[in-house]
C-alpha cells in the first residue's frame, strides 16, 4: 500500500475510535465446522458506525490500529473507499490486525458462533500514549464503543481519559455505545459489566439494548435503564423490533445550544455551560425531569442480524447533526437498522438515499406503522420494496 487517499480539510462532524478487524462471512447457514468457504469484509461497531455516516453525506473520520500486513490494507482502503477520513489510522509492524469468523445465525441464538483471532492485535496497543487527543477531539461528536475497553488495559485507560470530564480542553459531545460482549472480558463479564456502566455514565449520549442492560447490570425495562444511568443528558435504549426509547433532559433541548465547532477553544467554566455539562450540575435526574419518547421501528424482512446496532446508532447521529427533532432521529436509526438488517453483511449497500430517507421519516404516525422493507427497499426507485400494508 503506497499511503492514504487525500484528504478533504473541510470540518469534521463525527470522530469514530475503535477497532476495525477483518470478517470471514459463511457461505451458508451451519456450524463453523461445516462451512465450506467464507466471504472477506470488514467489521467493527465503530468503524461500521464511520462508514454509514459517510455515506449519508457526513464528515467523517476513523481513528484506529491496524497491524502492517495485507488485512490492514484491506480495512484502511475499504473503509476509506466509504469517503471516511483514514489518515489517523495508524500502521503496527509488530501486531497483527484482528480478524474474526462467525455463523449466520443470530448473536441471541444457541447456535451462534463467533471465533476472534484478535488478542494481542495492532488495535490493542490503542492508549492515551499512542492515540493523540487532538486527533480524536476535533469533530463535533466523538463516537465511542464498550468493545475498545475490553481490548487491553491501555485501550481502558484511553476510553477512561476520552469519558472524562476535563473542563481545562474541548470535548466533544461524547456518544457511547455500550455493546456488552461477556465473552471479551474477565469474570464472566461481571468486570465488563462495572467497567461499561462507569463509561456510560461519562458520556453525553448513551446507546444500550434493553436485553444487554438486563444482560450486564441486572435492570429490565426502559425506565430502570435510566435510573442506572442518570448523568447523561440523552440515553436511547434499544428494544429491537419494539422500537427505541429516549429519555432526554428536559433542561433544554439536545443539544442544549449548538454542537461544538471543530478547533473551538474549551469552554471556561466559571462562565459558560456546554452542552454535556448539563449533568453535572445539582439538579437531579428521574424520569420527572425527562422528557420520553417511544418510537416503534417498522418491519423487516431481515436478512442477516447484524449490524443493525451499529447502523441504528449512525442514524440517529445523522439526525443529531441536522438538528432534527427527538422522533426523527429515532425514526433515521430505525430506517438505517433496517438497510443493515436486509443485507447479508454489517454494512447496508447501498445506504438509504437521504431524500428517500427523509420521505418515509416525514411519514404520519399511520404511515409509518404500515411500513414494511424488505431486501432491495434501499435502492433508489425501488420503492414496491417499501410495503405500506
Amino acid at each position: 500500500m503506497t499511503g492514504n487517499p487525500p484528504v478533504d480539510a473541510s470540518p469534521v462532524d463525527v470522530v469514530c475510535l475503535g477497532e476495525s478487524m477483518v470478517t470471514f462471512l459463511p457461505s451458508r447457514p451451519g456450524r463453523l465446522a461445516d462451512v465450506p468457504s467464507f466471504t472477506r469484509a470488514i467489521g467493527g461497531a465503530e468503524s461500521n458506525v464511520a462508514c454509514a455516516l459517510a455515506a449519508a453525506g457526513h464528515r467523517v473520520k476513523w481513528v484506529g490500529r491496524v497491524g502492517a500486513d495485507g488485512f490492514g490494507d484491506h480495512l484502511v482502503e475499504a473503509i476509506g473507499a466509504y469517503g471516511v477520513d483514514v489518515s489517523a489510522v495508524a500502521r503496527d509492524a509488530g501486531r497483527p490486525t484482528g480478524v474474526y469468523f462467525r455463523t449466520a445465525t443470530d448473536r441471541a441464538a444457541e447456535e451462534h458462533e463467533v471465533v476472534y483471532f484478535r488478542a494481542g492485535s495492532a488495535a490493542s496497543a490503542m492508549s492515551p500514549a499512542t492515540v493523540p487527543y487532538e486527533s480524536v477531539a476535533e469533530g463535533r461528536i466523538l463516537h465511542l464503543s464498550g468493545i475498545t475497553a475490553a481490548l487491553s488495559d491501555d485501550c481502558l485507560a484511553l476510553m477512561r481519559e476520552l469519558t472524562a470530564s476535563r473542563p481545562d480542553r474541548r470535548r466533544p459531545l461524547v456518544s457511547f455505545d455500550v455493546n456488552f460482549r461477556a465473552g471479551l472480558w474477565r469474570e464472566g463479564g461481571a468486570e465488563g459489566a462495572r467497567v461499561l456502566l462507569e463509561l456510560a455514565r461519562g458520556a453525553d449520549l448513551v446507546f444500550v439494548g434493553e436485553d444487554e442492560a438486563e444482560e450486564a447490570w441486572g435492570v429490565a425495562g426502559p425506565e430502570a435503564v435510566r435510573e442506572a444511568l442518570p448523568e447523561p443528558p440523552v440515553v436511547v435504549v434499544k428494544r429491537g423490533a419494539r422500537g427505541a426509547v429516549v429519555f432526554e433532559r428536559r433542561a433544554g433541548s439536545f443539544p442544549a445550544r449548538p454542537l461544538p465547532e471543530p478547533g473551538a477553544p474549551p469552554p471556561d467554566p466559571r462562565t459558560s455551560i456546554s452542552p454535556y455539562a448539563l449533568r453535572r450540575g445539582g439538579t437531579p435526574s428521574g424520569a420527572g425531569y425527562d422528557t420520553v419518547t417511544d418510537v416503534p421501528a417498522p418491519r423487516v424482512d431481515v436478512v442477516a442480524p447484524v449490524g443493525a446496532g451499529d447502523a441504528f446508532a449512525a442514524g440517529f447521529l445523522s439526525g443529531t447533526l441536522r438538528g432534527l427533532d427527538v422522533t426523527a432521529r429515532v425514526r433515521h436509526g430505525h430506517l438505517m437498522a433496517a438497510a443493515a438488517l436486509t443485507v447479508p453483511g454489517d454494512l447496508a449497500t447501498p445506504p438509504p438515499t437521504p431524500v428517500h430517507a427523509d420521505r418515509l421519516v416525514a411519514l404520519d404516525d399511520e404511515g409509518w406503522g404500515r411500513l414494511h422493507l424488505g431486501p432491495g427497499w434501499t435502492r433508489t426507485g425501488q420503492d414496491q420494496e417499501v410495503r405500506t400494508s
